[in-house]
Formats: structure tokens, sequence, C-alpha cells
């Protein structure tokens, strides 16, 4: 590269996208050597790794459709401010990181405005199972795409997406923190009380919909094999909510908070009940055997209808499943309780035969290897590398 500075537009959404984009950040800077300039969006961490923000990324940084709405006149002005600044910049690279709904609207306005950027997506929105016709879309105005989960670059080759690599979920690089000293002996073959790690989301909206069905299956869990420990890992903005709606268990949990408390919890815990959600690749890789359940509420009932496995992907996703450790595996290794599904009698008795030496028990076991196994096929040692070289690969290709 000559002497003259990389520049690198980059933005990120919201609390998962400013991680990886500190990552990238630092990790460019490694590979690229000599000068580099970010400018673009981010939060705290991409604060500290050196980007001097257009604006406080929480004015974005919003979910639900409520939300979104009470703040729409800002976010469509954020979304033209990020996108005029991108293109007065006219950087090598922009890399957009995850929240589709703002940085898709960026890289359009963008890609308009100067047809020959290089424009980079991390993060692949669900195409595989929610409007695959986007992936075409994609393609229009995206030069590569990072995919965090396997089977991402297959699923965009066969619906028309953009060129697609994939760079490994940014979890891997918390494996070894989650995982026990020795390996897991199910509690009631040893003569000790099961330990349950209860995550019942970390919305509202989850929590209310959930803590109850929860409560009453720990219950039903105790009067079928004895005494047992749950422990509860919150996150703060919900914990409140969480700790109104305890009154009513049976069987008290420990709540802790924060990452570390939660990652030593799955270190020592025997399962997990927990919703269905990004927290269950957590579980899988911890190598902790689990049951997950999730209510709908009246809007996602209608949009269950078109939800589902284009045809043109059974292929490559075998297994129909609402949940990320099933399809990476190509099989309902662990059991999923949806809304009318979602019974306490139910749960309990899944849990039950999670707490025992048995064949639920080892079918999970056998998965989560093959999970982490998918999971780090082609990736380099270090997590996050990999997105880092696709975008040294992009900024060194012509055009």
């Amino acid at each position: 590269m000559n002497d003259a500075p990389t520049r690198i537009f980059i933005v990120a959404g919201e609390t998962s996208g400013d991680h990886l984009g500190a990552d990238l950040m630092t990790r460019l800077r490694e590979r690229i050597g000599g000068s580099v300039e970010f400018a673009g969006v981010g939060g705290p961490e991409m604060t500290a790794a050196g980007l001097a923000s257009l604006f406080p990324m929480t004015d974005i940084a919003v979910m639900g459709l409520w939300p979104v709405l009470e703040r729409l006149p800002l976010i469509l002005r954020r979304i033209h401010e990020t996108a005029a600044a991108a293109i007065a910049a006219r950087p090598d690279v922009l890399v957009l990181i995850d929240s589709p709904d703002f940085c898709h609207r960026v890289a359009k306005r963008v890609k308009k405005a100067l047809p020959r950027q290089k424009i980079v997506l991390h993060v692949s929105p669900t195409v595989w199972a929610w409007r695959p016709g986007r992936a075409r879309k994609i393609a229009a105005f995206t030069d590569r795409l990072l995919a965090l989960l396997p089977f991402e670059p297959d699923a965009h080759r066969l619906l028309g997406g953009p060129p697609t690599t994939y760079v490994g979920h940014p979890f891997l690089e918390h494996v070894a923190g989650v995982r026990p000293a020795m390996p897991r002996t199910a509690p009631l073959d040893v003569g000790r009380r099961p330990m349950i790690v209860v995550l019942p989301g970390s919305r509202r909206s989850e929590v209310s919909r959930l803590m109850s069905s929860f409560g009453e299956a720990l219950g039903r869990l105790a009067a079928a094999v004895g005494e047992i420990e749950v422990v509860l890992p919150a996150v703060d903005h919900v914990r409140g909510e969480i700790e109104a709606r305890l009154s009513d268990w049976p069987v008290k949990p420990t709540i802790v908070v924060g990452r570390a408390a939660k990652f030593e919890a799955f270190a020592r815990a025997d399962a997990a009940l927990a919703a269905s959600g990004t927290v269950t690749l957590e579980l899988a890789f911890a190598g902790l055997p689990m049951v997950a359940a999730y209510r709908l509420d009246g809007l996602g009932r209608l949009m269950k209808r078109f939800v589902d496995i284009p045809a043109s992907l059974r292929g490559i996703l075998p297994a129909r499943s609402a949940l990320l450790p099933n399809l990476v595996v190509g099989e309902l290794a662990v059991p999923e309780f949806i809304d009318a599904d979602c019974r306490p009698e139910a749960l309990a008795a899944a849990l039950a035969a999670l707490v025992r030496e048995g064949p639920e028990r080892a079918r999970q076991t056998a998965a989560f290897a093959r999970f982490e196994a998918r999971m780090r096929e082609g990736l380099p040692e270090a997590p996050g590398a990999a997105a880092a070289d696709a975008v040294v690969a992009l900024l060194s290709a012509p055009g």
C-alpha cells in the first residue's frame, strides 16, 4: 500500500455491533499497518478503539415496533446524516454492522451516489427463515457480506445474495470461559442436587410472557427429582421485572448479573431452561444441555405464518427449527416449546430427562460437539480474524 492513509467508514447501531466493530478496528490496524483513519458511528467500545462517532449510537439503538415509531424522525435524520458523511468521505471501504433497518438504507444511498464504492455488510439478516427475497436486494448494494453462521454463505448463493464469507460467531472467543473444568456428570447419578440455569430473556416482553411458565416448570421438576439449585443470570434493564415476578415461584433462584457471573453459572450448571434466542448459541458452545421455549405476542403469531425455511434451502437446512444450534447441526437436538407447546409440565419433563444420564442428555452432548466443530470449520485460530482478512482482501481487490 502507498503512504496515504487507509480510510475506513464504519457504522454500528447496537451493543453487539459495537463489540464487533471495535474488534474489527483493532485487527484492521494490525493487518494494514501504517496509517488507518476511521470515521462513522459506534458506541463505547468503538470509541475506545479510536472512533469519533458522528452522533451517540443510542440515537439509533432501539428495538421493537413502538420504540422505533416513537423515534422515527430522529432515526430517518440519522440515516441521511450517516449516508451524507460516508459519501463526502469517499472511504476506501464502508463497513456496516448488523442493524439492517438502519445500515441497509445507508448502504443504498451511498451506492446510488457512489456506484464504485466498496461496501461490506457484517452480519447477515435471517434471509434463510424470513423474507428470502432480501438476499437479491442486498446483493445490489453489497460487495462482501460477512456471515456469523456457517450455512449462510450457501444460503446466499442459493438465494442470489451477495458474495458471502463465513467469519465465525463472536462468542467463539468466550468458549473456554463457559465450560466446566471437568466433564459434566449428570447429578442424579452421583447423589447431588441438580443445578439449573434459567434464562427468561433480555427483553421485558419476553420476561413477562415466560416467567410464570418457567417458575411452575421448576416447581414440577423439583417435585419429580427432589431438591434443585436454580441460578438466574439477569441483565440490568430487566432485573426489576424478573424480581417482581418471582413471588409465586416455588423454587427461588439466586440472581446473578454480568457476563462473568453468567459464564460461571454455565460452567457449573447441569442443564438450562432458556428463552429461544442468541443465548442458545452460548449454551451450545458451553456444552450445556438445555430446553428452549418461547411465547409469541399477537404480532409474532401473525408473522409466524410467514416464517419458514425456503424449499431451495432444505438441502443445507434440513431441520425445521427456530433454534440456531439445531439449524447448525441439522437436527432437532434441542427440544423447543413454542407458544401453545410452552406448557410447564412439558418443560419440566424435558428438563427431568437432562439431569440424569440417558439418551436425551447424550444426544445433546454429542450434537454440541458437532456444533462447535462446524462453527470453527475453516476459521483462523483467533476469533474475529476472518472478518478483518475479508475486509483487507476487498481493500486490495481492483475497483
